[in-house]
Formats: structure tokens, C-alpha cells, sequence
């Protein structure tokens, strides 16, 4: 896989202001902020380097106000590293290929991995399946 990688500058012209402060600068979007995300087939994409990153079908409701899936479409795809901030320890996800922020894994999804990828959607963008 070959990286993506720009400066601060050159990041600020390709995203806007939230997919910006998202993907490079670790922050949150605020919960329910994705009510009209979409629901037809099709593949999430990272907005920062356009790499398949989670399916619709493995998409779910959390009711935790972000967009959430069971698993990545390709695990070698979203990596992992252990995040302190906020007084916490959580597992934060990112796409392995540009090292775009994505949101956060916790083990309390369901079957069949038992597992809660809650992602800001100002991460992604959508490829309907046609």
C-alpha cells in the first residue's frame, strides 16, 4: 500500500473546516450530526485518501449518535493505537493509508465480532453501490 501523505496546507485546500479538524487534528464531530447519513448499498470511504474502509451492510445503529460498524471491509485497512486523551483510554482507528483520525473501536457491538467502530462521519465519504 502506498502512503498518502501531504502537508497541513495542502490537507486545509483538499477537505473542509470539520473534515480537516477530524482527519488531521484528532478531533469529534458532535453526536447526531449524520442523521441523513446514507443508508443505500455501497462502501465508505476515507474523505482524505478515498480508500474502502467500511460496508453499508456491516453498518449499524448504536444509538450513540455516530455512525458505527461491526468491521472494516478490509482489516489491514483501519489502523489501531492506544488513545489517553480526555482523561480515558480507548483504542482510536485510523485509515492506514493517509493516518486519517476516524473515531474510536470498542468491544461492545454485536455479533458476529462483538465489535463498535463509532466513526465521525466528516471522515468519510459514501460510493453507492450501482
Amino acid at each position: 500500500m502506498e502512503k498518502v501523505i501531504k502537508t497541513d496546507d495542502e490537507w486545509r485546500r483538499q477537505l473542509d473546516d470539520l473534515s480537516f479538524k477530524v482527519l488531521r487534528k484528532h478531533a469529534t464531530e458532535r453526536a447526531f450530526s449524520n442523521d441523513d447519513f446514507p443508508k443505500d448499498p455501497g462502501l465508505f470511504t476515507c474523505k482524505g485518501c478515498g480508500t474502502e474502509l467500511f460496508d453499508q451492510a456491516h453498518k449499524f445503529d448504536s444509538g450513540t449518535g455516530w455512525p458505527s460498524f461491526y468491521q472494516p471491509v478490509n482489516g489491514e485497512m483501519v489502523g489501531e493505537k492506544e488513545d489517553r486523551s480526555l482523561f480515558m483510554r480507548r483504542t482510536e482507528v485510523h485509515c492506514a493509508r493517509c493516518d486519517g483520525h476516524l473515531g474510536h473501536v470498542f468491544p461492545d457491538g454485536p455479533q458476529p465480532t462483538g465489535l463498535r467502530y463509532c466513526i465521525n462521519g466528516a471522515s468519510l465519504d459514501f460510493d453507492a453501490k450501482v
